[in-house]
């Protein structure tokens, strides 16, 4: 059965990225495209980045680039290791192991913790480890792995790295604003996120939360960009309106960013985790009541923007997400990399951190996985869901 062809658009989009975004974010970027330089978008600009400084409550001001957040990653890397440093990766996922490739490019020494991909990092392996190598002088971790939907203790490990002397990199792309953390809150000397996932607007930006002794560490390396894509010291202080910008801004991206920033100030930072806690926790207990299993170790470490689903034996992955969007218009995320065919990620993230949208994804992914030849109670899952939002209400 075909009832949506791929060149239709899907009737819901459930992925852990790039997710569908607000309306009102769609509308704002459909504002007038000013001149980087007119006084109205520099500005616009300066408050955009005061805006992100409250939502991210930072205590000084957020440098946003312009590029989606693996920019801001890849520039961390480029920006704070220099030759000498000797760097501790925290490889939970795909993700997290990812980012050690780009340390090593900046600097040989590099050591990795790295436990399997359905777990989370144990802040005691990490002091441990801070313990026996005394060198080691930055630390870099993956929040929230969205290809294993699992969350590591960001803000203990920070508490351990700061102690240490150390500096922290955090990935936070895809769990700042589905839930409660801030750079400050975790000790971070870099702190990556975006707009494209829990606050609903399209990939496009970085908005990153800098230190001012990771300032101060970038500046004193040489080999920190300039005059480049990768450069973050050259935007530290693009937020005001009197000065220029490195090169031309994302204008459009910028008009849909203050929308959005509006949108999760004006709800309260609190009411939108809680609704991403909601909506993952009756997904999760729908998915245990249907037959089917989280692929994350424990309820502990599963993500409240992203709930991964173990691939029951014997059945494809590829083809269960080709029959929950043919039959049922409905669209999920692959695992990635090691994940890949092992797990179907379904993302509550931004608009569609709904509990309602757990409804819908149980019954997609339930009917798909029966159009595959497994039977699963559909309806146990949808009544243990119902009783999860019910009794929150």
């Amino acid at each position: 059965m075909m009832r949506y062809p791929e060149h239709a658009d899907p009737v819901i989009t459930l992925t852990s990225g790039p997710v569908n975004a607000y309306a009102q974010v769609l509308r704002g970027l459909g504002r007038t495209v000013l001149y980087d330089y007119d006084p109205a978008f520099q500005l616009l600009y300066e408050n955009v980045v005061n805006k992100a400084q409250q939502a991210m409550r930072l205590s000084n001001r957020p440098v946003i680039l312009h590029g989606e957040p693996v920019l801001g990653l890849e520039a961390a890397a480029a920006s704070l290791i220099a030759p000498d440093d000797v760097v501790l990766n925290l490889a939970s996922g795909v993700y997290g192991k990812g980012f050690g490739y780009w340390a090593k490019r900046y600097s040989p020494h590099l050591i990795e913790i790295e436990v399997p991909y359905n777990e989370a990092i144990d802040p005691q392996e990490v002091e441990a480890m801070l313990k026996a190598h005394p060198e080691i002088t930055i630390v870099s971790v993956c929040h929230h792995d969205t290809p294993s939907g699992t969350i590591n203790p960001i803000d203990a490990i920070g508490a351990l790295v700061s102690a240490h002397g150390g500096y922290l990199i955090v990935d936070a792309v895809s769990s700042f604003g589905g839930m409660k953390t801030h750079p400050e809150d975790c000790k971070a000397d870099i702190y990556v996120t975006g707009p494209n996932k829990c606050l609903g607007a399209p990939p496009g930006l970085t908005m990153m939360g800098v230190s001012e002794r990771a300032w101060s560490k970038m500046k004193a390396n040489p080999l920190a960009p300039r005059a480049s894509m990768l450069s973050i010291v050259d935007w530290q202080n693009a937020w005001s309106r009197h000065e220029p910008f490195p090169f031309t801004p994302s204008v459009s991206e910028i008009n849909g960013l203050d929308v959005a920033l509006d949108l999760y100030l004006d709800e309260g930072p609190e009411a939108v985790w809680a609704r991403h806690t909601l909506t993952a926790k009756a997904m999760r207990a729908g998915v245990t009541a249907m037959g089917l299993s989280i692929w994350a170790a424990s309820d502990w470490i599963a993500s409240p923007t992203t709930t991964a689903v173990r691939t029951p034996e014997g059945v494809d992955e590829k083809l269960l997400r080709q029959a929950a969007r043919a039959r049922y218009g409905v669209v999920f995320s692959s695992g990635r990399g090691e994940t890949l065919g092992k797990l179907t990620r379904i993302g509550h993230m931004g608009p569609t951190a709904q509990p309602i949208y757990a409804i819908a994804a149980l019954t997609a992914l339930g009917g798909a996985m029966n159009a595959l030849g497994q039977k699963l109670a559909i309806g146990k899952g949808i009544e243990a869901a119902l009783a999860i939002i019910d009794a929150d209400a």
